[in-house]
């Protein structure tokens, strides 16, 4: 393993550190517990958004804290759920007379600890469950995984509660999102966890992991390595297939990467999702191509289509300022 730390024990710690001097002007960082928040004060009676999760994701979430997106983000150690008493000490630090809106990935840490949280929370609060991934059966025990959907259901909510949607808007709207979202991945290689020293797990040079997660877990199958062409078709199928969008819709396509997958090839990616979708009708009217959650240094990319009203598109072209996201301010 070939890292730039000085300890696995300190490498959470330093590079939030890190984080938050490069960002002075969008974000501080609290620490014991860890949290990050917004620097600008936001209106009174604004629904504070709260999401988070293990680190490792990167820029997923703390990326994401800002105008126009979150209020605050809670990491925790690398793949390791955060803790409520995270969650608790940033409502307190953000929440400012609308409530909270809790943004919660399904996994089952994530969602055990944000649970103990609203429940001791004595201010109005709600959650956002994003379970986007349509490599896991609808009918699966623990339900879908939330993936790289989750940054457009933040963006989407933060939006609107920026604008002063209320706390039921603001769920509902997250629900909304959620349902009209999907997404799917593929791994070429495995990621390294820095305490274990090693890959998560072993794959030949000439074998692929479709339907990843974002935890360095395998998929629901192991390929044969094929052509983009053919592994974006396999993707955009089962996406398709679960969302059936109409001929004549509209919707954001987003080709997110796992953290070692040059741009050079996600928008390869990217192009051929979006011919995939065009020649059948839908309109491809916005984008997003990057490393936006990531799974440490995994070689691969998942594909993430959205179905958008005129409600959403606006609400996705709203101003954001954030240190991964920024346009319109």
């Amino acid at each position: 393993m070939k890292k730039f730390i000085n300890s696995t024990d300190t490498l959470l710690d330093e590079s939030l550190l890190g984080f938050a001097k490069a960002h002075a002007d969008i974000i501080q960082l609290n620490t014991q517990p860890n949290f990050i928040q917004r620097v600008n004060p936001t209106k009174p009676g604004k629904v504070a958004l709260i999401s988070g999760g293990g680190s490792g994701h990167e820029p997923l979430h703390t990326g994401f804290v800002g105008t126009g997106m979150l209020d605050a983000a809670c990491p925790g150690q690398i793949f390791t759920s955060p803790t409520p008493d995270q969650m608790l000490a940033a409502a307190a630090a953000v929440e400012n007379g609308g409530g909270v809106l809790f943004i919660v990935k399904n996994y089952a840490g994530d969602v055990m600890n944000f649970e103990m949280a609203a429940e001791m929370l004595d201010c109005s609060n709600a959650s956002v469950l994003v379970c986007d991934d349509v490599s896991l059966p609808k009918t699966h025990s623990t339900g879908r995984r939330g993936v790289a959907g989750t940054l457009i259901v933040e963006k989407i909510v933060g939006a609107a509660a920026e604008q002063g949607a209320d706390l039921a808007c603001c769920k509902a709207l997250g629900e909304k999102v959620n349902n009209a979202t999907a997404s799917m991945g593929v791994a070429l290689s495995s990621c390294t966890v820095p305490a274990l020293g090693k890959p998560t797990f072993d794959i030949s040079d000439t074998d692929m992991e479709m339907g990843v997660g974002i935890h360095g877990e395998r998929g629901h199958a192991t390929l044969k390595l094929s052509s983009a062409t053919d592994i974006v078709a396999h993707m955009a199928g089962m996406i398709d297939d679960d969302l059936k969008p109409a001929q004549g819709q509209t919707a954001l396509l987003h080709v997110n990467g796992f953290g070692a997958t040059p741009l050079m090839e996600l928008h390869l990616i990217y192009d051929l999702a979006a011919n995939y979708w065009e020649q059948r009708g839908i309109k491809i009217v916005r984008s997003l191509v990057g490393n936006y959650t990531t799974s440490i240094d995994m070689a691969g990319c998942s594909i993430t289509l959205s179905l958008l009203d005129d409600e959403l598109l606006a609400l996705w072209d709203a101003p954001v300022h954030t240190a991964a996201l920024r346009w319109g301010c």
